[in-house]
C-alpha cells in the first residue's frame, strides 16, 4: 500500500499524524518497504573484464545554427578513455580515418573495437547468391583467385591489426557504454549551450573531452580519471606485477593544474615527486620521512 493511502486510512483516528513521522515509524521497524521476493528482478552481472585497448565506437548527430554534424564517439570499455571527432559527412572512408587517428591518440594498444551495423563500419548488403555464382564462375573462367572488395573500416582494423566486433542487429544496448558517453556529450554541450557555428562546437567539445579526460573522477574507477586509470597498472593490464613499479603518475586537478595523483599513490604506484627525494620512503601505499 502507498504510503499516501496508509496516511489517510489512519488520520481520522490519529489526527496530528503527518507523512513524515509515519514514514519514520514504518523506517523505524522495518516495514516501510516490502520484503523482496526471489524472482522478481533478474539477477544482475558484472561487464568481462577485458584489458585496456578494447574501444566502443558509434556516431551521433549533433547540430548548431549552421546545420548538422556526426559526431564520432569512441570510449575505452576499461579506463574510460574517449576520444571524439565532429565530420561534416558519415562516411566509410570518415570511419576508417577515424580508427586510424584514434590508434595515433591513445598511448597504449588497441586490440578490439565494437560497433553496431552501419554501413560505415560493416558491408551489410543483402548478398544475392545469383550474383555469387556469376562471379565465381567469371574468376573460375579466368583461372585466377578471386579479389574481394574490403570494406573501408575492415581494411583499417586489417592494418591496425585491430579486432572488429559487431553488435547483435537491433540490440543497441550492446553497445551501452558509448551510447551514455553519447548522451553525456550531449547533455554538456548541445542540449545546454547554443553555438552559432561549428567551429564553436568543435572548440567547447575539445575543452569538454579533456577536461573529461584529464580532471573528471569517475566512481567506476574508485576515484581515478581516465588518463590516470590509464597509466596505472592494473591486473588486466599486459604490464602488471605484484611489486611496487617505479611509474610516474599524473592526473589534472580542476583547476587545469597538474599534479601527483594521490590515488595511484595509494594503489600501489609509486610517486615520482616521492621517489625522487631522499628523505621520502613508500610503505603499504603511505609516504613515510627517513630519519
Amino acid at each position: 500500500m502507498p504510503l499516501d493511502d496508509c496516511l489517510y486510512a489512519l488520520q481520522p483516528t490519529l489526527p496530528h499524524l503527518t507523512r513524515s513521522s509515519l514514514h519514520r515509524c514504518l523506517q523505524r521497524h522495518g516495514i516501510s518497504r516490502l520484503p523482496e521476493v526471489d524472482g522478481d528482478k533478474p539477477k544482475r552481472s558484472r561487464f568481462k573484464a577485458y584489458p585496456l585497448g578494447y574501444f566502443h565506437i558509434d556516431i551521433a548527430q549533433v547540430s548548431t545554427e549552421q546545420g548538422k554534424l556526426h559526431l564520432f564517439v569512441a570510449i575505452d570499455r576499461t579506463s574510460k578513455f574517449a576520444f571524439v571527432q565532429l565530420h561534416d559527412r558519415a562516411t566509410q572512408r570518415i570511419a576508417a580515418d577515424f580508427l586510424r587517428d584514434l590508434v595515433a591518440a591513445v598511448p597504449y594498444t588497441i586490440h578490439t573495437v565494437l560497433t553496431d551495423n552501419g554501413i560505415q563500419f560493416t558491408d551489410n548488403r543483402p548478398v544475392s547468391e545469383e550474383a555469387e555464382a556469376a562471379a565465381d564462375a567469371y574468376w573460375s573462367g579466368r583461372e585466377e583467385p578471386r579479389i574481394y572488395r574490403w570494406h573501408a573500416f575492415d581494411w583499417a582494423c586489417e592494418q591496425t591489426k585491430i579486432e572488429h566486433r559487431l553488435t547483435k542487429p537491433r540490440c543497441p544496448w550492446t553497445n551501452g557504454q558509448v551510447e551514455r558517453m553519447n548522451r553525456t556529450i550531449k547533455d554538456a554541450t548541445v542540449k545546454r549551450y547554443h553555438y552559432v557555428s561549428h567551429d564553436e562546437l568543435r572548440y567547447h567539445l575539445q575543452l569538454f573531452v579533456e577536461a573529461y579526460n584529464y580532471g573528471r573522477r569517475l566512481k567506476t574507477l574508485r576515484g581515478l580519471t581516465p588518463t590516470s586509470s590509464s597509466a596505472k597498472p592494473g591486473p588486466n593490464s599486459s604490464n602488471a606485477s605484484g611489486s611496487i613499479r617505479h611509474t610516474t603518475c599524473w592526473d589534472r586537478t580542476s583547476s587545469g593544474s597538474v599534479g601527483v595523483a594521490k590515488a595511484n599513490r595509494t594503489r600501489g604506484c609509486r610517486s615520482k615527486y616521492f621517489h625522487d627525494r631522499p628523505d621520502f620512503s613508500m610503505r603499504n601505499g603511505t609516504q613515510t620521512r627517513r630519519s
